[in-house]
């Protein structure tokens, strides 16, 4: 069987979960023996991570323009991959290259399947471009869609808004690699960042209003008197928050104890979850963060919001609360309060995610739904 994953990049720093998604299907994919092929543009490339997917092959194009990731032509190469794939699986939604390719695939005859993972709500910057683009082609791309996969069964309701039936939609939630957690040095890490042997809540995201890191900010402001000895964490690149975050610790006098340390990869990142006392997940919107998964295979309990979509890890090591300020606080106050629940729910948390989101069982889905897919064209 041979599937093109299309993403429009695979950049580790500022692609988010699309682009870690991505990155591990197709890694899991080509383990299992399928012809895997992604394309995606050349924006934040790195080999190193190209070389991690070893038996996949890899198609960046150039971009014409970075800020909306619009693809140099390659009408040609384009007719080619979708013309040699027996299923095209579009990742995200808002990008012109997943428009592109469902124009080849819609021409070619090629059975497509969609995956926004969280991304068909209208939520944040450039709202009237979204509404464009859906009106041109996103709403015809999602229903037209051979198969929809929702990564929650929450993500049910986003299709439904696009007109998809339930009968059509498959859930296969989001996976982790035990792999790239398997080297750390938590000490070594106190040490690189002065973090001494302090409690530590730790956030792990993009600086991005979506993320909410604000709101973990003004939660943590308000507990800090309780909890004098620990010290909160932001790991990730900035979106466009970081200024006014440091202006609000700045302001508050907790320069010493609230630390922005940028982005985290491979051991670096292993290492911040292994000396993490609790993950905080504040989104205002998002699909099953990867990153609660990431905490999981690491025995790290988490706090996260209501709006992440992963309601299911509430009693099997993480605590779900309201997308506020002040709910958040009170999650942490509740948490931070009880060392001896924390180191419990850790090790729910590990069992759950080892049970149920490894990506070499999470992977199995979609091969099913694919060969549906190919048996039902080829009837």
């Amino acid at each position: 069987m041979r599937v093109l994953n299309v993403n429009h990049t695979l950049d580790s720093v500022h692609g988010g979960g699309t682009a870690e998604r991505t990155f591990q299907i197709s890694r899991f994919l080509a383990r299992a023996g399928v012809d895997c092929t992604v394309l995606t543009t050349a924006a934040g490339m790195d080999p190193r991570r190209t070389a991690e997917l070893a038996g996949v092959t890899v198609v960046a194009v150039p971009l014409l323009f970075r800020r909306f990731f619009v693809p140099r032509p390659a009408l040609a190469e384009f007719h080619r991959l979708v013309s040699n794939a027996d299923v095209v699986h579009l990742m995200g939604h808002w990008t012109l290259l997943n428009a592109v390719i469902y124009w080849f695939s819609r021409r070619l005859r090629k059975p497509y399947v969609v995956c926004p993972a969280g991304a068909l709500p209208i939520f944040g910057r450039s709202r009237l471009l979204k509404q464009l683009y859906n009106r041109v082609v996103g709403r015809s791309i999602v229903q037209n869609a051979s198969a929809c996969v929702a990564i929650t069964e929450d993500e049910i309701a986003h299709f439904a808004q696009y007109g998809v039936t339930a009968d059509r939609i498959r859930v296969i939630p989001n996976g982790i690699n035990a792999e790239d957690f398997s080297k750390s040095d938590p000490e070594g890490f106190r040490a690189r960042f002065g973090l001494g042997s302090h409690p530590l809540v730790l956030f792990v995201g993009r600086l991005n209003p979506i993320k909410g890191p604000d709101l973990l900010l003004q939660a943590f402001l308000m507990v800090k008197n309780r909890f004098p000895d620990h010290h909160l964490v932001f790991a990730g690149p900035d979106g466009g928050m970081l200024g006014t975050l440091r202006q609000t610790t700045r302001a508050a006098g907790m320069d010493d104890r609230v630390h922005f340390i940028g982005y985290l990869g491979g051991m670096d990142k292993a290492s911040a979850y292994r000396a993490a006392t609790l993950l905080a997940i504040p989104s205002r919107q998002e699909a099953m963060s990867i990153v609660a998964l990431e905490a999981g295979i690491n025995s790290v309990p988490v706090l996260l919001t209501d709006r992440c979509g992963f309601n299911a890890v509430e009693g099997r090591g993480g605590k779900v609360v309201g997308a506020t300020a002040e709910d958040i606080a009170t999650g942490l106050g509740e948490l931070l309060a009880a060392p001896a629940k924390l180191k419990e729910m850790g090790k729910s948390l590990n069992e759950f995610t080892r049970e149920r989101h490894l990506w070499g069982t999470v992977v199995r889905g979609y091969i099913t739904l694919y060969d549906q897919l190919t048996s039902r064209g080829s009837g």
